[in-house]
């Protein structure tokens, strides 16, 4: 599945600002609606413990395959590749064309998602895994398209149901952007519920 939707996120980047002609367009459309239906012949429904939102993913194959931020078989993620160093959660993404907003830069909505992501990654790390409560995003500079970003986050504290987290997002050594998340404890039976509602579709 992943490199299928490697082939997808190639197609999207090129889509995004294409000059081809009429007559390539077509061709496209046609091959994009061909696997279309090659896939509308199987179910949708994907058998994992677990559900696409870093903070309480349970199975975490689930969360970095299939999150809409950062998952590897999620054609709309960038993707966020990422991995624990000493309670710090370090993540690292390349966004495309597809993600600009400012000319040349990503749109800062995709910055908050991600930060929503790597923040929640590192809150799941204090034991009481919650949803995001509040997350506040200052940016410092504008964030380049077709650079490696690395997302550094990990936790300031724990206050009773809540857990304060920090990030920062750097080009090279440069800072882009700075994140604070409130992350509030959720009640796990209704996770379970959640999930199980899920793997029932």
């Amino acid at each position: 599945m992943r490199r299928a939707a490697d082939s997808v996120r190639s197609v999207i980047d090129r889509m995004f600002a294409t000059k081809a002609p009429e007559d390539a367009l077509a061709d496209v459309t046609a091959l994009v609606s061909q696997a279309a239906a090659i896939l509308a012949r199987y179910p949708r429904s994907r058998p994992f413990e677990g559900f696409p939102e870093a903070a309480n993913a349970g199975d975490p194959h689930a969360f970095f395959d299939h999150s809409p931020f950062a998952g590897r078989a999620n054609p709309l993620a960038p993707p966020i590749e990422m991995e624990i160093k000493d309670q710090t959660v370090v993540g690292r993404v390349h966004y495309g064309a597809a993600y600009e907003g400012p000319p040349g830069s990503v749109h800062g909505g995709h910055i908050a998602a991600a930060f929503d992501e790597v923040l929640g990654m590192a809150q799941s790390l204090g034991g009481q895994p919650g949803m995001t409560g509040t997350l506040t995003i200052r940016y410092r500079k504008p964030t380049p398209l077709k650079t490696a970003l690395r997302i550094e986050a990990g936790i300031d504290r724990i206050e009773g149901r809540k857990t304060f987290t920090t990030g920062a997002m750097y080009a090279g050594d440069l800072l882009t952007a700075e994140a604070e998340a409130v992350f509030i404890r959720v009640d796990m039976a209704r996770i379970a519920e959640l999930m199980a509602g899920r793997l029932a579709e």
